[in-house]
């Protein structure tokens, strides 16, 4: 089994040998918008809210767990429930709290909703989030209040000059290849190039031949496996959701020290 996006660490921590994923785990990911919120934010008032849910819970307590090692105290933390479309309690203790920074951990339903609601009760905050918000459909919802909203993401394989042809044929197809388009199609290359160097599909083999023979020539880059069946990428970077020119909307990666 090879996942493009399950960011949970338990997934590979159970020590099960035919666990894989093509992504990062939110253990790295929290430490990464931890650091950030510390970089940036240290003197601001920070709500972390989620959504019950182990990914995007567990996201907002590693998130919250690497700035509070920091010094970096939240003044507000509060769980929501998936499905909910009204956010103005939320909103209002919010607003009577001062709130300069909001980390969200949940999906973009929510997670648009909530931007939008913010915008339109008037209070201005920096809404910083995850993985889980990285589709356009965020900017559906969230509308022009989706403007400068951060979020975690691994480098975005797109701009890869070596993913030209194959994002060509996504787009010439009428699709983009978002988020994790491009780690789905890593995932069935890392376990099409272990099967072969492995000479056999017996699952066993090919589960041994992800960990012992990689790297392997993905969307991803040289893509290989440690013991536990992780990959071992470059890390998570900070993306900034943007309106370009023709109406549109889009979250770019921030250059180094934005």
């Amino acid at each position: 089994m090879i996942s493009p996006g399950a960011t949970n660490p338990a997934y590979t921590e159970k020590g099960l040998w035919n666990t894989f994923r093509t992504c990062g785990r939110d253990d790295q990911q929290g430490i990464v918008a931890g650091n950030y919120i510390n970089d940036h934010f240290k003197d601001k008032k920070i709500a972390v809210i989620h959504d019950k849910t182990p990914y995007g819970q567990g996201l907002a307590d590693a998130t919250k767990k690497t700035f509070n090692d920091l010094g970096v105290k939240e003044v507000m933390y509060e769980g929501v429930n998936t499905g909910e479309k009204d956010f103005s309690a939320l909103i209002t203790k919010a607003k009577a709290a001062g709130i300069d920074v909001l980390y969200w951990g949940g999906v973009h339903t929510e997670g648009g909703l909530i931007i939008r609601q913010l915008a339109d009760q008037g209070l201005k905050v920096t809404f910083i989030s995850g993985d889980a918000i990285v589709n356009n459909e965020l900017a559906s919802i969230a509308r022009d209040a989706v403007v400068g909203t951060l979020n975690t993401f691994g480098p975005d394989p797109r701009v890869d000059p070596a993913n030209a042809e194959l994002v060509k044929k996504f787009r010439d197809s009428g699709f983009e290849p978002e988020a994790y388009t491009l780690y789905s199609y890593a995932a069935a290359q890392s376990l099409a190039a272990a099967a072969k160097a492995a000479g056999s599909n017996d699952p066993q083999e090919v589960a041994k031949a992800m960990k012992e023979k990689g790297p392997f020539k993905t969307a991803l880059g040289e893509l290989a496996f440690d013991e536990k069946g992780d990959a071992k990428l470059p890390g998570y970077v900070m993306y900034e959701w943007k309106k370009m020119p023709d109406g549109s909307f889009t979250y770019e990666q921030q250059k180094q020290g934005g």
